[in-house]
């Protein structure tokens, strides 16, 4: 894999990838779908696909940090549901990784993460209340579980980008706070760790790559902890609003880029 090494990257490109490593540990314990700012500046930084690869180990520990502060409020039958979909998902995320080069990555990504926003905002506005996270077991619920399921397995395996779409999953069956925080915890540290082999086959992960993962995990626990405290003190329609905000930056990011 091209990734740059330690030792090629200048100060201030260091300092930009310890800031996302910053965010990947606030979004795992605050406001999912601001590591879509983390994204972004990877890919500035590094080259966009071997980007990738560098991230997912830092997303791991960021998942890691979120399950232990957030465990006992994970939705399983939600879990349960998704995967399947997820699954299908990372497959064809594999094989689209296989000939899609980087702008056609970026443009579908970021016009599914827009597309997606905009209905999630359409169906709160237009709707009495929100869905009852138990809708899941409904059969419109399950229609919507591997919709999103699908989506967010192939946004995550072709750019680490899920977070967003399914934030907006979460968002949209009703989920509160800690039930978001403790669900989506479970479900990315799956997800991911199951990416691993994945990327390792297409080259995303090597040695070099886990070399800059270890001086950037410092900077995902100062991140967490930092999200750990601030959620408490971000009341539930500040929350959804910074998560809908969030997707629609990385969404318009990834467009422009």
């Amino acid at each position: 894999m091209n990734t740059m090494t330690l030792w090629h990257i200048t100060g201030w490109e260091f300092a930009a990838l310890a800031f996302a490593a910053l965010l990947v540990g606030f979004s795992k314990t605050a406001v999912s779908g601001a590591n879509t700012v983390s994204l972004a500046i990877f890919a500035a930084v590094l080259p966009a696909r071997a980007s990738t690869g560098v991230l997912l180990p830092l997303l791991i520990a960021g998942d890691v940090l979120a399950v232990l502060t957030y465990r006992r409020h994970a939705h399983w039958p939600t879990l349960w549901r998704l995967f399947p979909a997820v699954a299908a998902g990372v497959v064809v995320g594999t094989v689209f990784l296989m000939w899609a080069d980087d702008g056609a990555v970026r443009t579908s990504i970021g016009a599914i993460l827009l597309l997606m926003a905009g209905v999630t905002v359409w169906r709160r506005r237009t709707a009495g209340a929100a869905d009852d996270p138990g809708a899941v077991v409904t059969r419109a619920g399950r229609v919507k579980a591997r919709s999103y399921g699908v989506l967010g397995g192939f946004t995550t395996m072709v750019a680490n980008a899920g977070g967003p779409v399914m934030s907006l999953y979460l968002l949209s069956a009703g989920f509160r706070k800690l039930g978001f925080l403790g669900t989506s915890a479970f479900f990315f540290l799956i997800v991911n760790v199951t990416k691993v082999p994945f990327s390792v086959g297409l080259g995303l992960i090597d040695g070099r790559s886990l070399l800059l993962d270890a001086a950037l995990a410092l900077f995902v626990v100062p991140g967490a902890l930092v999200g750990k405290w601030a959620v408490h003190r971000i009341n539930q329609r500040l929350f959804e609003q910074l998560v809908i905000a969030a997707t629609v930056v990385g969404g318009v990011q990834l467009l422009l880029r």
